[in-house]
């Protein structure tokens, strides 16, 4: 396990972020959602706590501790007061170490999930979405969402999470830990027993899992159109592309045209899609961070009435920054807005940590940031036109609304 510390005098305030790598990407194609089941049960009993003793510590201190399932890692969450950072942070080390799994708790999760999956199906965006990423990832390892699915949910039983839940203390681990640091934090924790085995030197290699998830996901889609019906009178539109690792040089690049597309009330989407014609409710872009194939979508929610300009102002805005270059003042606006952006993101010390755990958990270095900042400056309006031109040709469409509208839109997608 490496461990960073970036020390800031925030009012005694201090926040722990230990990435494990391998989320949800990992999960077996007949376990969806195995990882969000680990990482949930691992809050309630590690070590010589139980569920209820867990909660008193961390409630007593004024604590929060959580554990998230993301596609490309797990992440657990501390934040506390520096004074308390002693009897908290073992906690941590307990959930990987030894943790207790207990068959109540394994069920009562799973019933909490399900209730998450259902709720998340309420959502018309997340129906698209769903739709658009079975689609484009099929069964690989971005296919599901990282809850998983219910049937899958259904049948995991203890014995299927011991192996993973015995894998987490040999998987690749970054400790980040930021804000007002106790003193010697850094040896309290390779020398605290509930860290035990986890500071040793990283040598696990599941070749198999390597082999699946370092490389780029080749699926090949059998359509370039998910429909999904039901009775509404919103319309949701999704058109977007699979593209390319966080790590790739191009990422940036692709960053840059997702903050001119989509961030602010200067972005190329509100300005044609809200000012110009008025179609939408909302418009923007999806651009998250991934180890693998990045997707990058344009999302819109409209009515009906106005289904169709919206399909057709969506692809004139995804085929204009294929064949035209930004004007100079449109470039450095997009720079300005990219690099607030990344300011705005990085203001607390959980979003500093976290970030930092992040990266560091997909391979990149600790000064990722400051190189990319320093790149930022000598990019060109033709150097993003050709990115464009490479990861964003033939996009594909997810549609959720009405039957009567699908068809229509079909139809025009078609053409």
């Amino acid at each position: 396990m490496n461990i960073f510390l970036d020390n800031i005098n925030n009012k005694n305030i201090m926040s722990a972020k230990l990435w494990i790598e391998e989320g949800s990407r990992n999960d077996p194609k007949d376990k969806k959602g195995i990882h969000q089941l680990l990482s949930s049960t691992m809050l309630r009993g590690c070590g010589p706590y139980n569920n209820s003793q867990i909660s008193e510590i961390v409630e007593n201190s004024g604590a929060n501790l959580n554990c998230d399932t993301y596609e490309d890692g797990l992440l657990i969450s501390l934040k506390c007061v520096e004074s308390d950072a002693y009897k908290l942070l073992p906690l941590i080390g307990w959930m990987i170490t030894k943790p207790i799994l207990q068959l109540d708790q394994i069920e009562l999760e799973k019933d909490l999930t399900i209730k998450a999956i259902k709720r998340q199906k309420e959502s018309t965006y997340q129906l698209a979405f769903d739709g658009w990423r079975k689609m484009v990832y099929g069964d690989g390892p971005y296919g599901h969402d990282p809850l998983g699915s219910i049937d899958a949910i259904n049948k995991i039983n203890k014995e299927d999470i011991l192996p993973f839940a015995s894998s987490l203390i040999y998987r690749k681990k970054n400790l980040v830990i930021s804000g007002k640091l106790p003193i010697n934090i850094e040896n309290y924790i390779e020398n605290s027993i509930a860290f035990k085995g986890i500071s040793e030197p990283y040598n696990y290699q599941n070749k198999a899992s390597k082999k699946k998830n370092k490389i780029e996901i080749n699926n090949e889609p059998k359509t370039s159109l998910y429909s999904r019906s039901i009775n509404t009178k919103q319309v949701i539109l999704l058109l977007g592309k699979a593209t390319t690792r966080y790590d790739n040089k191009s990422d940036i690049l692709l960053r840059l045209l997702s903050c001119y597309l989509g961030y602010g009330m200067s972005s190329l989407l509100f300005k044609v899609l809200r000012e110009k014609y008025g179609v939408v409710y909302e418009a923007g872009v999806y651009h998250p961070i991934r180890e693998n194939q990045t997707p990058f979508i344009m999302h819109a929610s409209t009515t009906e009435e106005k289904a169709i300009l919206t399909l057709q102002l969506l692809r004139e805005c995804w085929g204009g920054i294929i064949d035209s270059e930004m004007s100079a003042e449109e470039l450095d606006l997009t720079k300005k807005k990219y690099r607030g952006q990344m300011a705005h993101s990085l203001q607390s010390i959980s979003q500093r940590a976290e970030h930092k755990a992040h990266l560091l958990g997909i391979g990149l270095n600790k000064d990722h940031d400051k190189e990319i900042l320093l790149r930022l400056e000598s990019i060109t309006s033709k150097e993003i036109k050709d990115a464009a031109n490479k990861y964003l040709k033939n996009p594909f469409l997810s549609i959720c609304s009405n039957k009567e509208i699908i068809r229509t839109i079909s139809r025009e997608w078609k053409i």
